[in-house]
């Protein structure tokens, strides 16, 4: 997709198709997501390995704060009989948080492909059915439809039906609009710096004009933003919405 800003030109990378094998279709984003479970896989074999009672390192410390902070968050939040979410919990965040930051070394996010939003909304809706069935049997989720009066009927299930595309378009849409904002600053200074460099005379500033000086250093500073705290932001929010849906499940 390519955007024009006042003589400049901005693109954007969009999902790119690599090799079909088979009847199986590998993108861009089906790639990277490889890349950040074997990045999250590869972290937590390095932190759990070589476990001490006593005497423990650094990284042993780091993986039991990890942890503790996990069963914190999911044990608060959603009760002592709601341990066994502690580890879907940890990973859907960590799959969040590394797959958001990925872009800080050039590579893509998978989260800014929506695709990769509405799976984890379509798992994370089938487990808040799962437990509402669980709480009240299936005559009693359907009946719940029919709350306060029949006539609502089809608006619940319309707000049924909006619970996990409101999580994924949230997320998707917070991270991609970073994606976005971040290319357009980078195009905007590249043709400020072309421009100012360009009035510099002779052959100096002809060569100048064409490297993008004021690109180095400015945009990190929203990038702090737009990638650390909002990636991790989002990720935390998608967590807690997961958590307490599944939570409410429970005590209808």
């Amino acid at each position: 997709m390519e955007i024009d800003i006042s003589g400049a030109k901005v693109f954007f990378d969009l999902p790119i198709d690599l090799p079909v094998l088979g009847k199986l279709q590998i993108s861009e984003t089906l790639v990277i997501s490889w890349l950040v479970m074997l990045l999250i896989t590869g972290l937590c074999i390095w932190l759990t390995h070589d476990l001490k009672v006593e005497n423990i390192s650094k990284r042993q410390a780091l993986a039991e704060l990890i942890v503790d902070k996990a069963n914190s968050f999911v044990v608060g939040n959603m009760g002592e009989k709601f341990r066994h979410m502690i580890p879907f919990v940890a990973a859907l965040f960590a799959t969040s948080v590394v797959s958001n930051l990925i872009s800080l070394i050039g590579l893509r996010s998978p989260t800014a492909d929506l695709s990769t939003e509405a799976a984890w909304a379509v798992v994370v809706f089938i487990m808040i059915t799962s437990q509402k069935i669980k709480t009240n049997g299936f005559g009693g989720y359907l009946k719940g439809f029919t709350t306060p009066i029949a006539v609502m009927t089809p608006f619940n299930i319309l707000s049924e039906l909006a619970t996990p595309v409101s999580m994924a378009c949230r997320h998707f849409g917070n991270i991609l609009s970073g994606v976005v904002i971040n290319a357009l600053i980078y195009g905007a200074l590249a043709l400020a710096s072309s421009k100012l460099l360009g009035l510099l005379p002779g052959i100096i500033g002809d060569v100048l004009a064409k490297i993008p000086i004021l690109e180095v250093g400015i945009p990190a500073i929203t990038s702090v933003y737009f990638d650390w705290f909002s990636g991790v932001m989002q990720a935390f929010i998608f967590c807690m919405l997961t958590v307490m849906y599944i939570a409410n499940a429970a005590e209808e």
